[in-house]
């Protein structure tokens, strides 16, 4: 995820849009990785992208770069676009992948845009039903058949990727805290979260830090300490 320094506007313009989209097609033909969803929303960026000949830090370094070079000519501008280095997580699994596909279809909703992912104009929902040269849909279809494809996708849940916002906007009560909790972790309680693994357990710990709970309230509804809360 890009977004823009000081949640600034990135796209101001269709063109703007337009210009992105096509430096992420130039640059997918150089880096060769594979793409399976992106969403391009005003101030901010998804990119779901999987790796092959080059590091992820380099073509998000070239995507960028290529991006604000054009945008500050055009608008006459100097300096930084993009707040600090992009944000990203790990895809584990394929049951995630199609969450996370799903998460960044659904944006545009999220924002109050639009109430349809097919509404939406420059996300890559409408790129899985026709043959576009940009998203790389097989393997996807290989998991989930078109029709629960787009089922899926249209599915009114809460899911809890990595966000834009570093912190909570409004403040989350512990029964909704809870809620989110087992949505994450699949714990009941917390003496299941206990259990966990180190490496499940520091994951779980970062969404949830991710999703909007506040330290203290991960602490004290997980039984984890602070300090460790903390650093994660």
């Amino acid at each position: 995820m890009l977004r823009g320094v000081n949640q600034q506007q990135i796209f101001e313009e269709r063109e703007d849009f337009e210009k992105f989209l096509q430096i992420l097609k130039d640059s997918k033909a150089i880096s060769e990785f594979k793409l399976f969803a992106y969403c391009l929303m005003g101030n901010h960026i998804h990119i779901l992208l999987q790796e092959t000949k080059e590091p992820i830090e380099l073509l998000m370094k070239r995507i960028a770069t290529r991006f604000v070079y054009w945008y500050n000519i055009k608008y006459r501008r100097a300096g930084h676009l993009f707040q600090d280095r992009f944000k990203s997580e790990p895809i584990e699994n394929d049951l995630y992948l199609l969450t996370v596909i799903r998460y960044i279809h659904q944006n545009p909703i999220k924002a109050g845009i639009c109430k349809s992912v097919s509404d939406y104009e420059f996300s890559s929902y409408k790129e899985y039903f026709k043959d576009s040269d940009l998203i790389d849909g097989d393997y996807v279809f290989e998991i989930i058949e078109k029709e629960a494809f787009k089922t899926f996708n249209n599915e009114k849940v809460f899911d809890i990727c990595l966000d834009v916002e570093d912190k909570p906007k409004i403040k989350v009560t512990d029964e909704q805290a809870k809620k989110i909790i087992e949505k994450v972790t699949k714990c009941r309680n917390v003496a299941e979260f206990q259990m966990l693994s180190i490496n499940n357990r520091d994951k779980y710990l970062k969404r949830l830090r991710e999703s909007g709970l506040s330290i203290r309230q991960i602490s004290r509804l997980t039984g984890t300490s602070y300090y460790l809360t903390q650093k994660i």
